[in-house]
C-alpha cells in the first residue's frame, strides 16, 4: 500500500475506536487471534484495534501509510486487513494491497469490508467501481459473496466466511480444516485436569462425548503428563469401568453424524485427502467407518439430499426441535445442533459461504428453494414477546444476501409461542408454555394475522383486557 497522490482522501475514513472492531472481535472469538500468535493490523488507521488487542494481552502491532508509516512491516501469524479494500479507488492498488497483506500472513489473513446493505449510509457520486463522497473519500461496497471470491482469486486459496463481510484465508490447508472442524464439531474441548483422578475423568468424558477412546496424540499435554505413569491397558480398563456405556453409545452416534456433516461441508467447499484432515477427524473416521472412501460416499449422499424438497420437508417434519410453518423451519440457536443432520448441513453450508452474523437468535430454513436467514431477537430470554432487531438472509443457489434492520421501525415483528423454537428439554420451555396457554385461553390468538407486529399485538392485548408482567398474563390495572 504505497502512499501517493490519491483521488480520495483515505485518511478521513479512519475512525477512532473505543473497542475492538467486529472483524477483530470475530477473529478473537474464533481463536484465530490468540495469545501465542503475533498480529499485524495492516492499514490500522488510528490504531484503535491495536490498542484494544494489546489491552487484552495480545501481541499486536499496526501499520498505516498515513497514521503509522514508521512501523516496520514484518510478517505476523495473523494479518488483519480491516475495512481497507473498500476505501481504495484504484483496482490495481486494491489488488496489490490484498496481495501484500496475504504475503505478510504466516497463518491466516482476516480480510473484511463494508457491505452493500450499508449503501443507504453512503452518499456520493459514482466514481470508478464505487462512490466518491462529499468528504472526498471513496467506498466500494461488497456483497459477502463478492468479497469471498475476490480474496480467493488474489490469494489462490479456498476461504471461509467467518461472518458477513469477514473472510479467513489460511496459509495452510490443515489450519482451514481445523477451523471448520472447530465450527462444526462442538464437543472437542477437554476438561481441565490437576491430578491423576481428574485426568482420568477427562478421558472418560471424552469417551462419553466422542463415543471412543482418544489416541495419545489427541490427549492434551497436561493430561498426558498426569497419566504418564499408567500403561495404556490400565487407562483403557479404567475408562471402560468408569464410562456410562449409554452415553458412549450416544456419543458414537453423534460423532458419526458430525463426521458426515464435516465431510459434506468440506465437499461443498472442496474436499482434500485424508492425511490433510484434523487428527481428531481422522481418528473418528478410523473408529466409525470402514474407510475414508466409505465416509465420503455417505457424506456425498447427505449433500445430495439438500436438493430434494420432499426429503428436506420430511426432515423438518421429523425434527424434534423448531417451529415448522408452511414455508420454513425456525430453530433457536440453543437447539440448532439437535436438528436432523441434513438440516444442520443446510445451515452450515450457508454460514460458510456467506458468513453467520455474530448476533442472532433464530435460524430460518426454507423448505422450498434454499435460503437461510438468521434472525436477531436480543431480548428473547427476558421479553415474553421479543422484537426482531435484524435479519440476514443467504440465498443458497446464487449466494445473494440481504440484510434488514428494524431498530428504527415503530412497528417491529415480534414472536409468540417461544417454547416452539426450543428443544423440549430446554429449562425455559415450561415457563413459556404456561404463558402461551394463558394467552390462548384469554383469546389473544383468535386473529393470528393481526398479532405479528407490535401494533397489532398491543391492540389485541387491549381488546382482551390483558397486560403482561414478565412472563405472566394479568388483567389490566383498574379492572
Amino acid at each position: 500500500m504505497v502512499q501517493q497522490a490519491w483521488s480520495s482522501d483515505r485518511r478521513l475514513t479512519a475512525i477512532s475506536r473505543a473497542s475492538v472492531s467486529v472483524p477483530a472481535r470475530q477473529a478473537v472469538i474464533d481463536n484465530q487471534v490468540a495469545p501465542d500468535r503475533t498480529v499485524l493490523d495492516y492499514g490500522c488507521g488510528r490504531g484503535g484495534d491495536v490498542r484494544a488487542l494489546q489491552r487484552l494481552a495480545f501481541r499486536a502491532v499496526g501499520w498505516d501509510p498515513f497514521y503509522q508509516p514508521e512501523t516496520s512491516l514484518e510478517p505476523a501469524d495473523v494479518v488483519l486487513l480491516t475495512y481497507v479494500l473498500n476505501v481504495i479507488e484504484d483496482p490495481q492498488e486494491r489488488r496489490r494491497t490484498l496481495k501484500e497483506a496475504w504475503d505478510l500472513a504466516g497463518t491466516v489473513l482476516v480480510a473484511s469490508a463494508r457491505l452493500t446493505w450499508e449503501k443507504s449510509k453512503v452518499k456520493g457520486e459514482r466514481f470508478g467501481d464505487g462512490l466518491l463522497t462529499s468528504r472526498q473519500t471513496f467506498q466500494h461496497l461488497y456483497s459477502p459473496g463478492e468479497l469471498r471470491m475476490y480474496v480467493e482469486e488474489v490469494t489462490g486459496v479456498r476461504t471461509v466466511s467467518a461472518a458477513p463481510g469477514v473472510v479467513y484465508a489460511f496459509k495452510d490447508e490443515t489450519a482451514r480444516l481445523g477451523y471448520l472442524a472447530q465450527r462444526i464439531l462442538p464437543d472437542a474441548e477437554w476438561l481441565t485436569s490437576s491430578d491423576t483422578v481428574s485426568a482420568i475423568a477427562a478421558v472418560v468424558d471424552h469417551a462419553e462425548r466422542r463415543g471412543r477412546l482418544p489416541r495419545m496424540e489427541e490427549v492434551p499435554r497436561p493430561v498426558a503428563q498426569l497419566l504418564g505413569h499408567l500403561r495404556p491397558n490400565q487407562i483403557r480398563r479404567l475408562v471402560r469401568d468408569s464410562a456410562d456405556q449409554a452415553k458412549v453409545q450416544r456419543g458414537c452416534k453423534r460423532t458419526t453424524l458430525n463426521t458426515l456433516l464435516f465431510l459434506a461441508v468440506e465437499l461443498f467447499n472442496g474436499r482434500g485427502p485424508f492425511s490433510g484432515l484434523p487428527l481428531n477427524i481422522q481418528c473418528d473416521i478410523r473408529a466409525f467407518f470402514s474407510s475414508y472412501r466409505e465416509a465420503c460416499r455417505r457424506s456425498d449422499r447427505l449433500l445430495l439430499k439438500l436438493r430434494d424438497d420432499e426429503y428436506i420437508r420430511g426432515a423438518m417434519n421429523a425434527s424434534g426441535v423448531g417451529k415448522l410453518t408452511p414455508t420454513a423451519l425456525y430453530v433457536h440457536q440453543r437447539a440448532l445442533h439437535q436438528m436432523p443432520t441434513v438440516l444442520r448441513l443446510y445451515e452450515h453450508c450457508a454460514s460458510i459461504a456467506a458468513g453467520r452474523p455474530q448476533a442472532w437468535t433464530l435460524a430460518k430454513l426454507l423448505h422450498r428453494g434454499r435460503a437461510v436467514s438468521w434472525l436477531d431477537y436480543p431480548d428473547f430470554d427476558h421479553d415474553p414477546h421479543p422484537r426482531m432487531l435484524s435479519s440476514y438472509q443467504v440465498e443458497m443457489k446464487t449466494l445473494e444476501t440481504s440484510h434488514t434492520l428494524h431498530s428504527h421501525s415503530d412497528d417491529r415483528p415480534l414472536l409468540h409461542r417461544k417454547h416452539e423454537f426450543l428443544s423440549p428439554e430446554d429449562p425455559d420451555v415450561g415457563r413459556y408454555k404456561r404463558l402461551t396457554a394463558a394467552e390462548e385461553k384469554a383469546g389473544l390468538y383468535e386473529h393470528p394475522h393481526l398479532i405479528g407486529r407490535e401494533s397489532g399485538w398491543e391492540a389485541e392485548l387491549i381488546r382482551c383486557d390483558r397486560a403482561l408482567r414478565g412472563h405472566r398474563l394479568v388483567r389490566r390495572a383498574g379492572d
